[in-house]
């Protein structure tokens, strides 16, 4: 077996005779398109690291480890409404809508900000604080509404609903997150 190590003494577990070698990969591993690695080192997006911490060795601090997840994927469509913004997730797969509902209900009340992305980096961050956000279970995701009675708040809030839509007609990948956490990353 190539690509393993096995210390002196022991030897690789043997293959039953019926198995392929592709079909001992994939033993067990279901259709995992409906999820995306994210790197949370910083505020849960790469390149985003937080202010004074240096990851490159010799600058003073010890290099971080990777810090990955897996965030379920949807399609993410953001439209104006009175007062606000609203944010509408789909998940087709059943497994990923779950995890998404689930990750939006316990981070509920946390922060709410999306990161969009184009080739890996960052392009465009929305920190919503500047307005009330709710969380809403749909059948098939959720549905995020920020608002605010503020006319200045609400204008800033129309303002990253423009920039995000813009994003997103680009092909960027938008990541909602809810305290910093990622709850879903998505395309138009």
């Amino acid at each position: 077996m190539t690509g393993f190590f096995f210390p002196e003494g022991h030897r690789a577990p043997a293959r039953p005779a019926n198995l392929s070698s592709e079909d001992v990969v994939n033993q067990g591993v279901g259709n995992m398109t409906s999820t995306m690695m994210m790197d949370r080192t910083g505020m849960g997006m790469p390149g985003m690291g937080m202010p004074g911490m240096s990851t490159m060795p010799g600058m003073g601090t010890a290099p971080m480890a990777p810090n990955m997840m897996m965030v379920p994927r949807c399609r993410m469509t953001v439209e104006k409404m009175s007062g606000g913004m609203k944010m509408t997730c789909v998940c087709d797969d059943a497994v990923a809508r779950a995890m998404m509902q689930n990750l939006c209900t316990m981070l509920a009340g946390g922060m709410c900000s999306c990161s969009c992305m184009m080739n890996g980096m960052v392009c465009c961050n929305c920190n919503l604080m500047m307005g009330m956000c709710k969380t809403e279970m749909t059948k098939d995701g959720c549905v995020v509404t920020c608002t605010s009675g503020d006319p200045a708040c609400m204008a800033m809030i129309q303002g990253c609903c423009d920039c995000m839509t813009a994003c997103l007609k680009a092909g960027c990948t938008c990541c909602l997150m809810m305290g910093g956490t990622p709850v879903c990353c998505g395309t138009m």
